[in-house]
């Protein structure tokens, strides 16, 4: 289903880490449940400000794993405290992780984390910035609409407001060779797809509309080679019929008034992308940016030009260019010494 593909993808997100640093454990609670992260202080223990890093979609061991550990050095490095939780159910915060957590929710689990860290009083949490990829694009800027006391927000391959699996499947097939008659016709499917099962279409109804892409290569991969059964067709359809798609495109909005939620974004922006990204419509984002945060905002935006999702070098961006290649990840030139003298210019 829809909605599967999407979570597939953020899931497969490569990740990058390095020796983990020296960091203090640092839990707090939401809903009940005490969850786990890990706090990190520059040098000079006295830091201009706190770090929150977002999570993208998924249930990372980030802890343990040092996830985003060379952008963590980097910011101590800029004098800031750095602050990252493992999500509910993942490493060993508790609960049980909920691969469809409504963005809004994982707003206030954020908000939560800060709250906790500001009633500790640990260093630099009077004034708190976030840095977040991906799925965060969404999660963020909620943050700053409701908690309304954000210094600066450092967006990493953001999204606009609507599911982009369309794109990522059709530049993925294009990468892959393709021609672009088939590529249309694919993705078309699995649009029609998408609008028979909001419009309450029945099973049956479904697996006729949907052939070619049932037995996509790509498609099969990227899902695991998991089989949409009937139980599981309805249980999904249920509550996809409750969300909002664009009259135009047939996508789901995936957040209802984004627009809205950006224009009201007060605080300085810096927007990073790869000019390869083959998950989202880069352009599009920036573009948004641009015409939202950037009417009554300072919006700073860098680009990479041979850059994947995930700001790597890259050859194509496809999404599995380092898996099939057994590639290294290397940075883009530039990537960490932007934030660094992005954060030296704040007011």
């Amino acid at each position: 289903m829809r909605i599967l593909f999407f979570i597939f993808f953020l899931l497969s997100f490569f990740q990058y880490s390095i020796a983990q640093q020296n960091g203090k454990s640092f839990d707090f609670e939401f809903e009940g449940y005490t969850l786990n992260g890990i706090l990190n202080l520059p040098d000079n223990g006295n830091p201009k400000g706190l770090v929150m890093i977002v999570h993208g979609a998924g249930c990372p061991n980030s802890v343990a794993t040092n996830l985003h550990g060379d952008v963590r050095q980097t910011l101590t490095e800029a004098g800031y405290a750095t602050y990252m939780y493992d999500k509910m159910g993942c490493g060993k915060s508790e609960g049980t992780f909920d691969y469809n957590q409504p963005v809004d929710n994982s707003a206030d689990e954020v908000i939560s984390a800060i709250k906790a860290l500001q009633k500790a009083e640990i260093p630099g949490s009077k004034k708190i910035g976030l840095w977040g990829i991906s799925r965060a694009g969404w999660i963020n800027p909620i943050v700053i609409n409701k908690y309304q006391d954000i210094a600066f927000w450092i967006s990493v391959s953001g999204v606009d407001d609507k599911e982009n699996f369309n794109y990522l499947l059709g530049q993925n097939l294009r990468i892959q060779g393709w021609p672009q008659d088939s590529i249309v016709y694919v993705v078309n499917e699995l649009r029609e797809g998408v609008r028979l099962t909001h419009s309450g279409a029945t099973y049956e109804e479904y697996l006729n509309a949907t052939q070619q892409i049932r037995k996509n290569p790509f498609l099969n991969r990227f899902n695991g080679g998991s089989k949409i059964t009937e139980e599981g067709y309805y249980s999904y359809q249920k509550e996809f019929m409750k969300k909002e798609l664009d009259e135009k495109t047939g996508l789901e909005i995936y957040v209802p008034g984004f627009e809205k939620i950006l224009s009201k974004v007060d605080c300085p922006v810096l927007a990073v992308f790869g000019e390869l990204d083959m998950n989202v419509d880069w352009k599009k984002t920036k573009a948004l940016y641009e015409t939202t945060i950037g009417d009554n905002s300072k919006l700073t935006v860098a680009t990479y030009p041979d850059c994947n999702h995930n700001i790597f070098k890259a050859k194509t961006g496809g999404f599995y260019e380092f898996e099939d290649n057994n590639l290294e990840h290397i940075r883009c030139d530039g990537y960490l010494e932007t934030l660094s003298h992005w954060l030296a210019n704040l007011n």
